[in-house]
């Protein structure tokens, strides 16, 4: 079995006017918020163990009625931190533990790719990335980051600026799945890093979770890929949001999700 924690403590700067009274998570996409998207996805796929890290107007993430943890230094800190606020629900868990950004979506053949990928740590990957950026970006490079795999199939690199789409053999996601049997090395591991280090030139407060990961896989720890093409989104801005009710329009989002 496995549970799952949503890390929707942001605020979603580049999601106003939108979030000027609303969580990022809960900004509607296609009329429904972007977090219960993702609960639907996941209870229709047994998942009901479900916690969400909440931060920026808390409140109306509690009204949906599911348990909380709130991170209080969100205004100042990132995803990693905002994980291990909630150490107490890892180190309780008897299940492997879903770690999902608030402001993705995702359909359900995708996460049945991930429950189904053994590994320590699994990360689901888009390698169709390249027809969502496009779509995104002018230039695709922009926001991508690499992702590169050894020999073996598991992810070497991620989360590096890429100098060409050579770099990128596929794209990162924000789904992450994380083996019982390995929550607590992997909470001994962030309590084992230094708290004055800089981390890709960030305070360790406000360290990437693309950088957390490559730690880990510096640190020996093999990432296992969940290889999935299309059938998800993340919504960053109020552009990405209007470009998807516009192709939702045009019935041309199937091909990047289906609702």
């Amino acid at each position: 079995m496995t549970c799952c924690l949503i890390l929707a403590a942001g605020e979603g700067t580049r999601l106003r006017p939108l979030t000027d009274s609303l969580p990022k998570a809960l900004v509607p996409l296609l009329n429904k918020p972007l977090i219960m998207h993702q609960i639907e996805t996941l209870e229709k796929s047994g998942i009901d163990n479900i916690k969400i890290v909440t931060g920026y107007k808390s409140e109306k993430l509690e009204n949906l009625g599911y348990p909380t943890i709130k991170n209080n230094l969100f205004n100042r800190t990132n995803m990693v931190e905002s994980l291990f606020c909630a150490r107490n629900f890892l180190k309780e868990s008897k299940e492997d533990i879903l770690i999902s950004y608030g402001d993705i979506v995702y359909e359900k053949k995708n996460l049945e790719i991930v429950l189904d990928t053994i590994g320590d740590i699994v990360v689901m990957v888009d390698d169709g990335w390249l027809t969502l950026w496009s779509e995104r970006n002018e230039d695709p490079l922009n926001d991508a980051e690499t992702l590169k795999f050894n020999k073996e199939g598991y992810i070497y690199e991620i989360g590096k600026k890429p100098k060409s789409i050579d770099d990128i053999e596929s794209q990162y996601t924000g789904l992450i799945k994380i083996s019982r049997e390995k929550v607590n090395s992997l909470i001994a591991f962030y309590d084992s890093l230094e708290r004055e280090t800089k981390y890709d030139q960030r305070p360790f407060e406000q360290m990437y979770m693309t950088t957390f990961l490559q730690l880990l896989i510096e640190g020996s720890w093999s990432v296992k890929p969940a290889h999935i093409n299309h059938g998800w989104l993340e919504v960053d801005t109020l552009e990405d949001l209007m470009l998807y009710e516009l192709l939702s329009k045009e019935l041309r989002l199937d091909v990047l999700w289906k609702v």
